[in-house]
């Protein structure tokens, strides 16, 4: 029996967990960080405890602090959600020795299906299909592999052996290559799952990402729920994920769903899991299996009607599983879309800030933690939420996505909603044609959507807005005249990077130099601002800010500088030598030194956020003449970081 349920873990997943455990009359626990201390999930749990400083290493990853928190409050289980420690078998052997019962797999199954090494010979003795891969046994047989090794072929991929999520993960197409692959992806390996162990495997060229939801109770028993596609993906990380897959044959579906239930069993696992292949017209290759519940559970859900956390719940109290394989049916289909804080559209560099506003769809499922106001850091993933629609056929859902995405905005803070936006409603997204390479291999092809119609709410809306005083006789800028009609109103605003003026006529129009717009306002929400624009609604987010007019519309947040509301001495734009960072993060490493001379495109450091690595690179052949980065330097984006003085 289970009465009070910790969940070791934060955001839309703790409060997914905390709804689910509540619902089933269970006293739930949360645990949060000094970063943490005013979340929403904090809030949800009916107690919370503190579990120490805001890096994940001395609090969400801190096994002694969880199990601290969990004797602290009586729990007698803990649910550990997805990323941090879900998948980490000491946390689950620790768990079980303290007495408590945990929300998953045994210890000793997630040490073996962990590591993609141990889970092929697995897949393998299961009669489940593997890709070509070398034989290893550690990262010392990987370090054997040379650039002539020709076991596994090229292209081929260097993975972590430990951990998944797109972390120490690199596609290798020429073998001089090789080594650097190698060695980046156990720096990124080692720092995310302190075990650089890799594996080096066949790349499968225009795949498609294909898993299948499996529980198994205390019991024997062992079902599938299906499958779902997640080849949308960029970085080997997913974007958007649907259920049922819509380009497979029943023969694939067979396929898949037969040898996820045979592994399942093979290695005697409990709870929910997820099975991971590649698919490649009828060929099914087995990835590996993730010992946890997946981010994108809520398609299943949609599409079976089962609560997969209340399943794993049950299970973990050791009932059976309440239906059989033929009575889990598909209706309809779903698809989500993840919510990211980073920059879509200039290579999704992870981005910090505050979210000065947001608004989350009514006509969606939003599995989200964010709230107007709240502060977003680099100290953690940066998925924000979650926006998941259904629908009686695939296209229905699709279309319900991209009104969703319409209908969500999120202001002060870069996100990739637009881009999901744009993806969704892509023909390539629509025909089915995007596999796990496509948005890799296809950067320019989605790309911001409205920046004309959220220029002209822009113009609209400041020339329009009232001032502090509402009851100044001069106080708002409608152009009032005592004799003759309001004058337009002049706004001046910086779009596509050049200075822009917008004659606001409050009758009913808006003019530019080279164009004229009619405009009616038509009824508008609080925050949000909808126009009839040459006979077209159109509505978007507005945040007027002395500097600047931030727009969501269409999914994408556009900023318009306002270059009249800026006195002498505002910012200007470095040199073409100057080396900022184009996301807050870490410096992992310095190898430039002022007075060496370097080539365009050198590396000068690397700096490391939400686990990713960029490389600095020189921007023009010259001297370094200032380095004011240091291993270690927590940099805000747009440090300056190294300066390079071009040849004269």
């Amino acid at each position: 029996m289970i009465s009070t349920l910790l969940i070791a873990n934060r955001g839309e997943i703790a409060l997914r967990v905390i709804r689910a455990a509540q619902q089933l009359g269970l006293r739930t626990v949360a645990v949060y960080s000094d970063a943490d201390r005013e979340a929403p999930h904090v809030r949800a749990a009916d107690t919370a405890v503190r579990i120490g400083p805001t890096p994940a290493a001395e609090s969400y990853l801190s096994i002694e602090a969880i199990l601290e928190a969990a004797r602290k409050t009586g729990a007698d289980a803990i649910h550990p959600g997805y990323g941090f420690l879900s998948e980490r078998a000491p946390f689950a052997q620790a768990v079980t020795d303290a007495g408590l019962t945990f929300v998953g797999p045994t210890a000793e199954v997630m040490e073996q299906m962990g590591r993609k090494d141990t889970a092929r010979d697995i897949a393998i003795a299961a009669g489940v299909p593997v890709v070509p891969s070398a034989e290893l046994s550690g990262a010392t047989n990987a370090l054997a592999i040379t650039a002539s090794d020709t076991s596994v072929g090229y292209p081929l991929l260097v993975k972590a052996a430990a951990g998944g999520g797109g972390k120490g993960m690199r596609i290798v197409r020429d073998p001089a290559d090789f080594a650097e692959a190698l060695a980046s992806a156990q720096r990124e390996a080692r720092s995310a799952f302190g075990d650089d162990t890799i594996l080096v495997e066949r790349y499968v060229e225009h795949g498609r990402h294909v898993e299948v939801q499996v529980l198994a109770d205390q019991h024997g028993n062992v079902v599938h729920l299906f499958e779902r596609d997640c080849s949308s993906q960029r970085r080997h990380q997913k974007v958007i994920e649907e259920a049922p897959a819509p380009t497979i044959s029943e023969a694939v579906r067979a396929a898949l769903t037969d040898s996820s239930v045979a592994l399942a069993k093979q290695v005697g696992y409990t709870n929910a899991g997820t099975v991971e292949f590649l698919v490649a017209g009828e060929e099914v290759f087995f990835l590996e299996m993730n010992t946890r519940l997946q981010v994108e559970h809520p398609v299943t859900e949609l599409v079976t009607g089962l609560d997969l956390v209340q399943l794993q719940l049950r299970i973990a109290a050791g009932e059976p599983l309440p239906f059989t394989q033929d009575e889990v049916t598909l209706t309809g289909h779903a698809i989500e879309a993840r919510v990211y804080a980073e920059d879509a559209f200039h290579g999704f560099l992870p981005q910090a800030g505050v979210a000065e506003s947001v608004r989350w769809s009514p006509r969606s499922r939003n599995d989200a933690a964010l709230e107007s106001g709240q502060e977003v850091t680099t100290s953690y993933d940066p998925m924000l939420g979650k926006v998941i629609v259904s629908g009686p056929t695939r296209e229905a859902a699709r279309r319900a996505l991209v009104t969703a995405l319409d209908d969500t905005a999120i202001l002060g803070l870069t996100t990739n909603l637009g881009f999901l936006r744009a993806l969704a409603a892509s023909d390539a997204f629509r025909d089915c044609e995007i596999d796990t390479a496509w948005l890799d291999s296809h950067p320019d092809a989605i790309r911001p959507q409205g920046a004309e119609t959220a220029a002209v709410l822009a113009a609209w809306a400041l020339a329009n807005a009232s001032d502090d005083d509402p009851v100044h006789p001069f106080g708002t800028g409608d152009g009032w005249r005592m004799a003759g009609p309001a004058a337009p109103t002049s706004v001046e605003l910086v779009v596509d990077g050049e200075d822009t003026l917008f004659q606001v006529d409050p009758a009913g129009m808006v003019v530019a130099a080279d164009r004229t717009w009619r405009v009616h306002p038509i009824a508008s929400d609080e925050g949000m601002l909808r126009l009839e624009i040459d006979d077209l609604v159109h509505e978007g987010a507005i945040r007027i800010t002395p500097h600047r007019v931030a727009v969501a519309h269409i999914g994408n947040t556009f900023r318009f500088e306002r270059p009249d509301a800026f006195g002498p001495g505002g910012a200007g734009a470095g040199s073409d030598g100057t080396v900022v960072a184009p996301m807050p993060g870490t410096v992992l490493n310095v190898t430039a030194t002022v007075g060496e001379a370097v080539e365009e495109g050198q590396v000068l450091g690397v700096l490391e956020a939400m686990k990713m690595e960029l490389a600095l690179k020189a921007p023009i052949a010259g001297t370094v003449t200032d380095v004011t980065a240091a291993v270690g330097d927590q940099v805000a984006l747009g440090a300056t970081l190294f300066v390079v003085e071009g040849e004269a």
